[in-house]
C-alpha cells in the first residue's frame, strides 16, 4: 500500500530519531557488544503514538540489545526480525492457555504458525506461556499452564529443535513471604500447581522467568527502605539473620527470596531469568521516586551488575548469570492504572531516549541529569479532577458510569438544587464524581485515571480562579 503523506512524514521523523538515538547513546565502534543473552528489552505496543514495528526493531538494534521479548507472536514483527542477531521471546496469550491445554493438536498448530513459520531465520529462543498467570487467580489457567508448556515442548522436540526454552513469567506475588530472603516461600494456594511447574523447569533445563520490580516495595515503604539501597548506590548493607548472607541492594534480596522458596520445595538448581525489571520515569503526585534520575540510575547500575565479567549473581547464588529483559522499550500511553504504568520506557514514543543509557555496559559515565524533586512523594492534600487534555465527548458516559458505582452520592450532590449542582458543567460534575470515587477507593489501589480522563491536582477545585471557595470537594 502506498505511503500517505502522514506516514511518510512519520517515517522520516522515525529515521531521524534512530540517528539521534545512535548519537546520544555514544557507543564507539571499538567497543564490544553485550555478552549474548545478558540484556534485552521488552517490546510492548500499548501506545497510540508508537513507531511502526519496522522502526522499533531498528531502534532495538541501534541500542545494541541482545534480546527482545514480545507479548504475543505478531507475524509482522517476527518477519522483521528475520536475519537479525536478536534472540527473540514470544508469548502465548493468557486467554489461549486453557484451549491449548485441552487440545494438543491445537497447541501443535500454534507452534507451527508462530514458531516454525519464522524459525530459524528469526532466532526464537524463548516461548513464554502466559504472562503473570498466578496474579489473575484464574484457577483454570493455573491448572492448564504446565500442560500447554509440555505440549509445546513435545512439538519442538518432534522437529528436533532443542535450543528454545519454554517457561512462564511470574510476578513477585507468587510468594507468600519475601523477607528476610531466607524466609522466601510460595503462596499456599499455588503449591498444587507450582510444584509441577518447577518439576517441568528443572527437567527441561529451563528458567524461572521472574518479573521483579524493586520500585514497588520501596515506593510502598520509602521511609523504611533506603532509596540508595534500591538503586544499587551507597554502602548500605543488610545481613539476613538466618542465612547470614549480606545484601547490598534490594533486587538481590527479592531474587534470593525466590531462590530460597524454590529450594524449600526441593528445587535448588533452577536458574532465574529476569523477564521484567525497570523503574518508572514519571508518576502521579502520590507516587514517590518516579522520575528520570532514578530510572536512569537504576537501569544503568542494573546493567553494570548483569554484564559484569565474571558474573556477580546474588548472595545465595554467587557467580550465576542473570539474563534480563528491561521493561520497557517505550513509554506506552494506552496502559491503564496509575501514571507510572505508562512511563517505564527507555524511549519516548518518537524514538528518542528518555535518558542516555548503554545496554552493553561499556559506557559508565554520562552527563548530569536533573535532580529529582519527588523522592519523598507529595504529602499535602490531592484531588482527582478532569484532566486538562481530556476528550470532553467521553466525559458524559464516564460520569454516568462512575456515578452508578457511588450508591447515590452523585444524586445527593449533583442533582438540580443540590449543593454541588452548579456550575452546570459536565467537566465540573465529572470532577466531583471522579474525586468522590477516587477518595473512596484510593486505599484499595484505585488510581486517578478513569481511562485517561482524570489526573491529580494539588489545587482544590472547589476554589474559583480568585481563590474564593465556591463548592466543596473533600
Amino acid at each position: 500500500m502506498p505511503l500517505s503523506r502522514i506516514q511518510a512524514t512519520r517515517m522520516t521523523n522515525n529515521l531521524a530519531a534512530i540517528l539521534f538515538f545512535s548519537t546520544i547513546i555514544a557507543i564507539s565502534s571499538a567497543q564490544t557488544s553485550t555478552p549474548i543473552d545478558r540484556i534485552g528489552v521488552n517490546y510492548g505496543k500499548l501506545g497510540s503514538n508508537l513507531p511502526t514495528p519496522f522502526h522499533s526493531i531498528e531502534l532495538i538494534k541501534s541500542m545494541k540489545a541482545s534480546m527482545v521479548k514480545l507479548y504475543d507472536a505478531d507475524p509482522e514483527t517476527l518477519k522483521l526480525l528475520v536475519g537479525t542477531d536478536l534472540h527473540v521471546s514470544i508469548m502465548v496469550r493468557n486467554e489461549d492457555i486453557v484451549a491449548l491445554a485441552a487440545n494438543e493438536t491445537l497447541a501443535n498448530q500454534w507452534v507451527h504458525e508462530n514458531v516454525f513459520a519464522y524459525y530459524p531465520t528469526t532466532m526464537i529462543r524463548y516461548i513464554m506461556v502466559g504472562n503473570e498467570v498466578y496474579s489473575n487467580h484464574n484457577i483454570e489457567q493455573w491448572d492448564s499452564l504446565v500442560l500447554v508448556m509440555q505440549h509445546i515442548r513435545n512439538t519442538l522436540h518432534a522437529h528436533d529443535i532443542h535450543n528454545i526454552k519454554v517457561g512462564t513469567p511470574l510476578a513477585m506475588d507468587i510468594l507468600g513471604s519475601t523477607f528476610p530472603p531466607s524466609n522466601g516461600t510460595f503462596r499456599i494456594d499455588t503449591l498444587t500447581t507450582i510444584v509441577p511447574l518447577l518439576q517441568f523447569l528443572n527437567r527441561t533445563g529451563s528458567y524461572f522467568f521472574l518479573d521483579v520490580y524493586p520500585y514497588f516495595p520501596w515506593s510502598s515503604n520509602p521511609d523504611t527502605i533506603d532509596l540508595n539501597f534500591t538503586l544499587f548506590k551507597g554502602n548500605i548493607t543488610y545481613v539476613d539473620p538466618t542465612s547470614n548472607l549480606t545484601y547490598t541492594n534490594l533486587l538481590d534480596q527479592m531474587l534470593d527470596s525466590v531462590y530460597f522458596a524454590m529450594s524449600k520445595l526441593g528445587f535448588s538448581n533452577i536458574p532465574i531469568f529476569i523477564a521484567e525489571t525497570g523503574w518508572p520515569n514519571q508518576g502521579d503526585l502520590d507516587q514517590p521516586g518516579a522520575n528520570e534520575y532514578n530510572a536512569a540510575t537504576y537501569n544503568r547500575n542494573l546493567i553494570k551488575k548483569i554484564v559484569a565479567d565474571p558474573p556477580i549473581g546474588t548472595p545465595a547464588r554467587p557467580g550465576t548469570i542473570l539474563p534480563t529483559f528491561l521493561f520497557s522499550l517505550f513509554n506506552e500511553n494506552l496502559k491503564d492504572g496509575p501514571k507510572t504504568e505508562r512511563y517505564w520506557g527507555l524511549l519516548k514514543p518518537d524514538g528518542t531516549p528518555v535518558y542516555p543509557i548503554d545496554l552493553t555496559g561499556n559506557q559508565t559515565v554520562f552527563g548530569p541529569l536533573k535532580e529529582p524533586t519527588n523522592n519523598h512523594g507529595y504529602k499535602g492534600k490531592l484531588w482527582c479532577v478532569v484532566d486538562k487534555l481530556a476528550n470532553t465527548t467521553q466525559l458524559g458516559p464516564a460520569l454516568r458510569n462512575t456515578c452508578s458505582l457511588l450508591n447515590g452520592t452523585c444524586e445527593s450532590a449533583l442533582g438540580p438544587g443540590k449543593h454541588c449542582y452548579e456550575p452546570v458543567s459536565v467537566v465540573w460534575h465529572a470532577s466531583y464524581a471522579f474525586n468522590a470515587y477516587w477518595a473512596k477507593f484510593r486505599n484499595c489501589g484505585e488510581p486517578c485515571y478513569f481511562g485517561g480522563l482524570a489526573s491529580l491536582t494539588t489545587r482544590n477545585p472547589s476554589l474559583g480562579s480568585s481563590g474564593v471557595k465556591i463548592r466543596i470537594i473533600d
